[in-house]
């Protein structure tokens, strides 16, 4: 057999000899990119060292597959990438990288800092493309790290509550515009909860999604089990399965 080719090679190989990876452009691969670092994030949930390791192969291809398409342009190499990142890093991390002579103190404030005297403002970074509650959580780190926060746990619940009620005029109201308003302001206060008790608002209502899921599975089974129709069984009945079903995983 042939020696298998490093991935640079074979992503280079793929380009020239298959016709499918040849059609490919920057377009194409979006979707791609997107599901592999959500195969990432799953296989960090179900805490699988084997599957991790798959899925980040899978996700590293991806890098180096676009990659490859701007070094055919003649924008720059994995290589280029790879350097750029490093440069990055260490400058970044003067506290890990200065001289002796030369101190400078680590955290994300101090990194934030640095940036700022760059002239970028603290929250250029997070992309606008990330979803809600990770774009929010990302977000209220940034401001935080100047002291834009709350003085404790206290006020941040305390502002649910007050958009909590808020949402609830708005309802009254019937305003649609107020109504969406008030409740995307409710999910921003809840978002800031999650930072403050160190939980990912994302990774918390995928995990809820997942157990919701789990469970209205375990009702359609049961409903199943009696020959019934879900939609005809009416909500007391559904509520009972719903019940059984939260008890099987507790």
């Amino acid at each position: 057999m042939p020696d298998t080719p490093d991935l640079r090679a074979l992503v280079a190989r793929l380009r020239r000899d298959c016709p499918w990876d040849r059609a490919q452009d920057e377009a194409s691969m979006r979707p791609y990119l997107l599901e592999e670092c959500h195969e990432v994030l799953g296989a960090l949930d179900e805490g699988d060292p084997a599957k991790l390791k798959e899925e980040l192969g899978d996700l590293l291809f991806q890098v180096y597959f676009l990659a490859r398409l701007a070094e055919e342009r003649g924008e720059f190499s994995i290589e280029g990438v790879e350097s750029a990142i490093v440069d990055k890093m260490v400058s970044r991390h003067p506290h890990v990288f200065a001289t002796e002579a030369q101190p400078e103190p680590g955290g994300i404030a101090a990194w934030e800092r640095r940036k700022a005297r760059a002239g970028r403002s603290r929250i250029d970074g997070v992309p606008v493309s990330l979803p809600a509650l990770v774009r929010a959580h990302r977000v209220a780190e940034k401001v935080a790290a100047v002291g834009f926060d709350w003085p404790d746990m206290r006020g941040v619940v305390d502002k649910i509550d007050e958009e909590r009620r808020e949402l609830a005029e708005a309802l009254a109201s019937g305003d649609s515009t107020r109504v969406a308003h008030e409740y995307g302001d409710l999910l921003l206060a809840a978002s800031n909860l999650g930072r403050w008790v160190g939980v990912s608002g994302e990774d918390a209502l995928r995990m809820a999604n997942a157990r919701f899921e789990r469970r209205f599975r375990g009702v359609e089974a049961r409903a199943a089990a009696q020959g019934v129709d879900p939609a005809e069984a009416g909500m007391e009945r559904l509520e009972a399965w719903w019940q059984e079903a939260k008890r099987e995983e507790e």
